[in-house]
């Protein structure tokens, strides 16, 4: 019997990672390309022989998502993988119909199939969406667990950009290494804060071999979760970041309902800048999906070093990328420093968007007083330079989790913008981490 054909639709991540665990070594079904969408300049390379092993000496094509239907016929394809997050239910079964309507079966690969097992105990950090908070989380639940001399190791959600060779096993202990592997904005924007506050960070695309590494130096294996996936490694404690901001996408978006459902712990940042209607919500939400979770009520204190620099200024407002991009977010921490730190104006970047930047707003129509900080190469980012220094402001305020003015030259002055899980809930987090060293 011949093997089946499949087809494996990513964003160069999740869809990566299924088949290194799943595909790679099976040959009762064979991978005869992957699609890309979400993330620029991934379609039209080749997932590398290197990585995808000897059952595929030529290494594996990527394609466009837009080609998916010519694919399936012209490859004689038996079944279509999706493998990417953050996308409403809606927006994955209109998938699930397209493929049908080819003639292919549409398959979604379960937690269990493409986990991989830890010799250490592994805390995961994941989310309903992008943008609910998941690094500031990570970054103090691993500061807790130093501060309990633990040696903890962070492995990031892969984003790997680059040549996909040499991002197999990345390890980021110094600021310089985030040079040293070309990281773009996007991956800097996730390792620097962890760096900073002296964490080891592992990334890549083969993961088995990054446990492997990560696990030699850690006594906790920390996985920090992108989007809303669902963690790589099997988890003893799975913590899950909800959007009182957001309020009913714990319900509506993939996989992070399924996060809802796997997690121990869920809690709700931001809680000081949403209704209280909306938090009932979420709270129902969250209480009818997973009962037995513990729920954690939080909130996200945005501060900076000058905030006499932004009072009665015209401001520019750059913000996380993802966040407001596949996040669907209008605003983020920057934002809510502008108006907590009395701005005069937040200027509207649209109009002096440049490049790629142009095509963003264009794309995400809902994003309108903010700049997403886009950075997916060299080009963009000269673009994203371009773009700042033409809006006409008194000062840059920067609500991305990096420093921005190490990757751009700006014409006005940077005020940067922190924001961290306030003590209350700290607290809660605390007493849950030493309940689990105890049992560990």
């Amino acid at each position: 019997m011949s093997a089946k054909s499949v087809i494996i639709m990513g964003a160069a991540g999740r869809d990566f990672h299924n088949f290194n665990v799943y595909f790679r070594n099976n040959p009762d079904e064979r991978v005869v390309a992957f699609t890309a969408f979400q993330i620029p300049n991934i379609a039209g390379r080749t997932y590398p022989p290197e990585l995808s092993g000897s059952l595929y000496p030529q290494g594996i094509p990527i394609y466009d998502e837009s080609e998916l239907p010519d694919l399936i016929e012209k490859l004689n394809v038996d079944e279509v993988v999706f493998a990417y997050s953050d996308v409403s239910h809606e927006e994955v079964m209109h998938r699930a119909s397209l493929v049908n309507s080819c003639g292919a079966d549409f398959r979604l690969m379960g937690a269990f199939t493409t986990q991989i097992q830890s010799m250490k105990p592994v805390i995961s950090v994941g989310a309903i969406r992008t943008g609910c908070g998941k690094s500031q989380t990570s970054r103090r639940i691993a500061q807790l667990l130093k501060d309990r001399d633990k040696s903890v190791v962070v492995v990031r959600h892969p984003m790997p950009y680059g040549d996909l060779q040499a991002q197999r096993c990345q390890r980021f202990g110094a600021i310089e290494d985030l040079s040293r592997h070309e990281c773009t904005i996007e991956e800097i924007e996730e390792y620097e804060g962890h760096i900073q506050q002296g964490h080891i960070v592992y990334a890549g695309v083969d993961y088995e071999e990054i446990l492997r590494a990560a696990e030699r130096e850690a006594d906790i294996v920390l996985w920090d979760g992108g989007n809303n996936d669902i963690p790589f490694f099997k988890s003893d404690l799975h913590i899950v970041l909800v959007d009182p901001l957001r309020p009913g996408h714990e319900v509506r978006y993939f996989p992070g309902e399924t996060n809802v459902r796997l997690a121990n712990v869920v809690l709700m940042a931001k809680t000081g800048s949403a209704n209280q209607s909306d938090i009932e919500i979420v709270k129902r939400n969250v209480a009818a999906l997973n009962p037995d979770a513990q729920l954690i009520q939080a909130d996200s204190v945005v501060s900076t070093a000058t905030p006499d620099q932004i009072q009665g200024k015209r401001v520019l407002v750059v913000e996380d990328g993802p966040t407001l991009t596949h996040g669907d977010m209008s605003f983020g921490a920057g934002h809510v420093a502008a108006k907590k730190f009395g701005a005069l104006e937040i200027v509207d970047p649209r109009p002096y968007a440049v490049g790629s930047i142009k095509s963003t707003f264009e794309k995400y129509p809902h994003v309108k007083e903010v700049l997403p900080a886009m950075g997916y190469g060299e080009n963009q980012v000269r673009e994203l330079q371009e773009t700042i220094n033409a809006v006409p402001c008194d000062v840059v305020l920067v609500g991305t989790p990096f420093d921005l003015a190490r990757l751009v030259d700006c014409n006005k002055p940077l005020v940067r913008v922190s924001y961290e899980l306030d003590e209350t809930s700290t607290e809660a987090l605390a007493g849950i981490l030493d309940r689990f060293l105890e049992e560990v």
